[in-house]
């Protein structure tokens, strides 16, 4: 399967052959001279975006269940991810398909929900392991794309200019090669990163790994969930909450664009400054994120406390913001309670405003409105 970009494809060339297949920039010079990376302009872009990361990091502790932000923000950038590929659904369709697992979903429904699979398996290895393996970006891959195919093996993969047709990038197309670039990828990917800023590293790293191109399908989902675990590796996140597709999605003509010039001249500084106010924009706009949840959560707290006493407790409101479209299954399975008092939470609860009840085949699903509204802005 061939992958096309939207505008500008990822990847440029520094083979003045213009007649022949635009081929790849020699990828073994991994990481880049010191020089080149770690410009004036670079190191003090590093500092702010550490310093709102760190931050970030921070305010995240203060939600009393972090089970609300990263489900929240694991399926905004496992739609946003997605949606830079072209791969285009709703919260209202996500969500549902989450809450009811036998609804006829759309393709593109299923690919956003297989990308959040995909997320929180890689996060599940960071935590258990500390590292990641071959083996586990496979996976990872093989879920978000929901096929086995694995590594390319057949030649012919090339990326083009969907506007144009012109092929500007061909990637590495023997086996052997990407499985040895594959391998010093991995092990660049879990060395304690001391000497270079750890996200200096990771705008190398997403390069090299895009570069390398390794898979038929699925190479820029699993790049971008890559990101995350890196960050989670070297103790910059401890959850999967940074959205850095939002940045992409908004920036998309130069996510491309500087892919392609980086691989065309070896002139780093631009792209690695663009990847650094990525992680800088997106830890901000997810500070206020959270700020927003916990106002909601608090408002949402005194609300029920004041005008339903009699079915209050915590646990009940925060499945609320950990599940924006609940169930009573959801209710029982979390507060232990039987069908019938879990009906009537649910019930009272859409009385006094908090939830709003939707009928979706055999199934009512109460959706946090509120909360709903706030997380797909």
């Amino acid at each position: 399967m061939n992958e096309t970009c939207t505008l500008f494809c990822i990847f440029g060339t520094n083979n003045k052959n213009v007649g022949q297949q635009t081929p790849y920039r020699l990828l073994t010079n991994f990481p880049p001279e010191r020089g080149k990376i770690e410009t004036i302009n670079i190191l003090r872009a590093a500092n702010k975006a550490t310093a709102a990361l760190a931050e970030l990091k921070g305010i995240g502790k203060t939600l009393p269940n972090q089970l609300m932000l990263i489900n929240a923000i694991v399926l905004k950038e496992a739609k946003g991810s997605s949606e830079i590929e072209n791969i285009i659904t709703t919260h209202d369709e996500l969500y549902k398909a989450l809450a009811i697992n036998s609804l006829n979903t759309t393709l593109a429904t299923k690919e956003v929900v297989n990308y959040r699979k995909a997320m929180f398996t890689g996060f599940d290895f960071v935590k258990q392991q500390g590292f990641l393996r071959f083996g586990d970006i496979l996976l990872i891959q093989q879920e978000l794309t929901g096929n086995n195919a694995g590594i390319r093996t057949m030649p012919g993969t090339v990326l083009k200019n969907d506007l144009t047709g012109e092929t500007v990038y061909t990637p590495p197309q023997d086996k052997q090669e990407i499985l040895d670039l594959l391998s010093g990828f991995i092990d660049y990917f879990n060395t304690p990163s001391t000497e270079i800023s750890p996200l200096i590293n990771l705008a190398i790293l997403h390069h090299q790994f895009e570069s390398i191109h390794p898979f038929y399908d699925g190479n820029g989902r699993t790049g971008r969930i890559l990101n995350i675990l890196y960050l989670i590796l070297n103790g910059l996140m401890e959850i999967p909450i940074l959205y850095l597709s939002s940045y992409i999605i908004e920036n998309k003509p130069d996510y491309y664009k500087l892919l392609n010039l980086t691989n065309k001249h070896d002139d780093w500084e631009d792209w690695i400054l663009y990847m650094l106010k990525a992680v800088e924009v997106t830890s901000l706009q997810t500070i206020e994120k959270i700020s927003a949840i916990k106002n909601l959560l608090g408002k949402t707290i005194e609300k029920v406390q004041v005008e339903s006493p009699k079915i209050y407790r915590k646990e009940l409101v925060e499945l609320l913001f950990e599940q924006p479209y609940s169930k009573i299954e959801f209710v029982v399975n979390q507060l232990k309670v039987e069908r019938k008092a879990a009906s009537r939470y649910l019930q009272e609860l859409e009385r006094i405003g908090v939830l709003e009840s939707q009928k979706v085949g055999r199934e009512t699903l109460y959706i946090n409105k509120e909360l709903f509204e706030l997380l797909k802005k």
